[in-house]
């Protein structure tokens, strides 16, 4: 299935039904009165986070959803039928924004999550609303309320617990493949991955997590170079961050550094998180050149880093529990408490 993480779609919500102009009119009762019954309400627009969904491909090729109008009234006091729902289903994760994209409507990061988008216009009301005694017989209803309409942007933020992060070629995607059971599109060239793969890992009973394998980064990513932002917004969810670096190019020191850069100009939030240094492909080092480099990156990361090599599965194991002892930190850890700015006497208490 191809992967999409952002569209944009037209949505609609359904016309009011008319109210009716009907009088009674049966045998014996030649002054039956007004007897037009209201219409029925405009179908709404909903969207809803779903599980077992993590692309948004549906929306691809249907842009623009329509709810119905609502049933027109009757004689004999009958009602129309109030229109269904149009209820769009979304992976969860998915963001809603306006159309120029500044304005976050709703953030669906729950399964099960709903919400309304578009409210059906109510229906009209029928002659029989209006009678009374100063006029006993109306002649008009109303018309029922129009529906609300908008364009709106569907963005997909991935659901993991961790993301990889690295240069191009940086061996993301065989460490995913090497840790869990994703076979994500492994070759001996840069960006390789062009859209993002998630695994799970399972290290044993209850102790397992998504691991998402970000295409690689480019230096001015953040300012939206290569597909810049669009893959960056992909780990704003991880709780904690693999960084992967090629411990065989020429300057892993600097490959460190530009991904550092890129990740505090998108979002400073996101430089803080928790953060795995672990040096790539070291099947291709001898043991001076691993101390070498070890220690230049030790350095500049202020923490001991993994050593590992995706393609032999040395310490593969030992970074994934690393990983796992950092999610597991990160749900254990309290919220902030969130303060009213009221005064209560108890808290000195």
């Amino acid at each position: 299935m191809k992967f999409l993480d952002q569209c944009k779609i037209f949505i609609r919500s359904g016309n009011g039904g008319a109210g009716s102009v009907s009088f009674r009119r049966e045998k014996f009762i030649p002054n039956g009165g007004p007897d037009g019954g209201d219409g029925g309400k405009g179908g709404d627009v909903w969207i809803e986070a779903v599980e077992g969904l993590n692309t948004l491909i549906d929306y691809r090729y249907q842009q623009h959803f329509k709810a119905k109008t609502g049933e027109h009234g009757k004689g004999r006091q009958m009602h129309g039928a109030n229109a269904d729902d149009v209820v769009l289903r979304v992976p969860v994760g998915t963001e809603v924004l306006d159309e120029e994209q500044e304005t976050v409507i709703v953030d669906l990061d729950e399964a099960g999550k709903r919400y309304l988008l578009a409210k059906g216009g109510n229906g009209g009301w029928g002659n029989t609303r209006f009678k009374g005694p100063v006029n006993q017989a109306p002649t008009f209803a109303l018309p029922g309320q129009d529906g609300e309409e908008r364009w709106i942007w569907l963005r997909l933020k991935l659901i993991a617990d961790a993301g990889l992060v690295g240069l191009p070629n940086a061996g993301k995607s065989t460490f995913l493949a090497a840790s869990s059971a994703a076979r994500p599109k492994i070759a001996d060239y840069p960006f390789t991955t062009l859209t993002p793969n998630l695994g799970v890992i399972d290290l044993g009973p209850e102790q397992r997590f998504v691991l998402a394998d970000i295409p690689g980064l480019i230096e001015g990513a953040s300012e939206g170079a290569g597909l810049g932002t669009r893959f960056l917004g992909h780990v704003e969810r991880n709780k904690v961050l693999i960084h992967l670096i090629d411990g065989a190019q020429d300057d892993p020191v600097e490959a460190y550094r530009v991904i550092r850069h890129e990740l505090e100009a998108y979002d400073e939030e996101l430089a803080k998180k928790p953060e795995i240094v672990a040096i790539n492909k070291c099947d291709a080092l001898d043991a001076e050149a691993r101390k070498k480099v070890a220690k230049a990156i030790k350095k500049a990361s202020g923490q001991t880093p993994h050593l590992i090599s995706g393609v032999t599965g040395e310490g593969v194991r030992e970074l994934l529990f690393a990983a796992l002892d950092a999610i597991e930190a990160g749900r254990a850890a309290p919220k902030p408490a969130e303060s009213s700015g009221a005064y209560n006497p108890w808290d000195n208490a």
